[in-house]
């Protein structure tokens, strides 16, 4: 049986914004963040987590430091009714990183590896999964997989709706994803 997924992305669009996060301690959902995930897996929807992290490519903190926050946040979300599937991350910057994470990948949104390990991983269907994320990126990385990508005016959704070469669905939260999600599935 092949899976249906929403792919989210993490900063700003999950959790508020913050430049270079990574202490449980500041972390902050988004309005209805929460109630949308739960949405989302009630209506048979896996999720997995895929972001870009190039603190850990500037030496902010490093992937240890990503990992507890994620297991935190895993945690806390399960609490709340909400599994996560998979998270994936990209620790690379190909201008600003340092050392071994200072390279071009194929892992950085726009590029769809993420996506594409998660696809062959849990065999998903996708042509009934969707890319959600408040950036240009999120979205082409969802269009190079074939996925249906939203943007979410949460994080940078504002400014990046002003920058959108095509149309795209248009959410303002993540509740409102699930409830868009729900509409297409009729």
């Amino acid at each position: 049986m092949r899976r249906k997924v929403v792919f989210l992305d993490r900063d700003g669009t999950i959790n508020v914004e913050k430049n270079y996060l990574h202490k449980w301690e500041e972390f902050e959902f988004e309005k209805d963040a929460i109630l949308g995930l739960k949405k989302l897996r009630e209506l048979g929807y896996d999720l997995i987590i895929v972001t870009n992290q190039s603190g850990i490519a500037r030496g902010y903190y490093s992937e240890d430091d990503l990992l507890k926050l994620n297991t935190e946040m895993e945690s806390y979300l399960k609490k709340e009714g909400v599994e996560i599937l998979d998270f994936y991350y990209c620790p690379h910057h190909f201008e600003k990183g340092i050392g071994e994470y200072k390279r071009e990948c194929n892992c950085r949104k726009p590029n769809p590896e993420m996506l594409e390990r998660g696809i062959k991983r849990y065999n998903i269907d996708i042509e009934h999964s969707f890319m959600v994320g408040d950036k240009i990126s999120d979205l082409e990385a969802g269009d190079k997989v074939g996925v249906k990508s939203i943007l979410v005016l949460t994080g940078y959704g504002t400014k990046s709706r002003e920058e959108l070469k095509r149309d795209y669905l248009i959410a303002e939260t993540l509740l409102e994803v699930a409830n868009i999600i729900e509409r297409e599935k009729r």
